[in-house]
């Protein structure tokens, strides 16, 4: 079964940049992706595929869908709590051995405006999965908004302070694999320079001096089944680029 995540930062105008032609050449089972940046009826009917869809109260603002060749048994729209669902930040498919949750974590923001808020979503998500994962096992498609480790940005030390690289964040992610879950693409990939995401700014893109923010988290127990996890980096559309994880079965 083959994933691919991607946050697409406003669907109308990643599809104008070639987001149909990429799915029907990746011909993925599912498809997660994040910044839909759309209404309901905005959003796009892709042949082929069960559509979901969380959407946030303000316009234009966030926005996740999950798109599946398969129907899902179950859908959660959310981590029930209000504060954060209105937000349109998490959706959740249930399927015959996993749940699949597509989620948009908040950014810290400038001056760390809102960390606080990032991080009170972090601990009422993991609480969603932990109570999910007593049911069966988790994938987790998502961009974080958070470079784990010193690797997985190119300048770590000037942005130790910065939003998607403080402590607290960093500690929070390093919680969640502590709790029974891997960061598939480590399994596979230990080098530098693998990045999800670029600023627009300065040829950030071109320099490939980016932050691997995008990450596909899965439970422990699946690990017999983890197949590849990549980067397409490659792959343009956004100021993110679409990640994969392919597993058994």
């Amino acid at each position: 079964m083959k994933i691919i995540s991607w946050n697409v930062n406003g669907v109308n105008a990643c599809i104008s940049k070639g987001l149909i032609g990429f799915m029907k050449k990746e011909a993925a089972d599912a498809y997660c992706f994040q910044e839909m940046k759309a209404t309901k009826e905005k959003m796009p009917n892709i042949e082929g595929y069960h559509s979901y869809h969380s959407i946030a109260e303000k316009k234009g603002y966030s926005g996740v869908s999950i798109f599946s060749k398969i129907p899902a048994i179950n859908i959660i729209e959310g981590i029930e709590n209000a504060e954060f669902d209105r937000e349109g930040r998490t959706i959740t498919a249930e399927f015959d051995k996993f749940f699949l949750i597509n989620v948009y974590f908040p950014h810290a923001q400038h001056e760390l405006f809102r960390l606080g808020f990032k991080l009170s979503f972090n601990n009422s998500f993991l609480e969603f999965c932990n109570k999910l994962s007593k049911k069966k096992p988790i994938i987790i498609a998502s961009d974080f908004n958070v470079a784990h480790k010193e690797i997985d940005l190119a300048n770590p030390k000037q942005n130790m302070l910065n939003a998607g690289f403080t402590k607290e964040e960093r500690e929070w992610f390093s919680m969640l694999i502590g709790k029974g879950y891997i960061d598939t693409f480590r399994e596979f990939n230990n080098e530098g320079d693998n990045y999800t995401w670029w600023a627009y700014r300065s040829q950030a893109r071109e320099r490939n001096v980016g932050w691997r923010i995008d990450y596909f988290v899965i439970s422990d127990s699946l690990r017999p089944s983890l197949v590849s996890a990549r980067i397409l980096a490659d792959v343009y559309g956004s100021d993110h680029c679409p990640i994969s994880v392919e597993l058994k079965g």
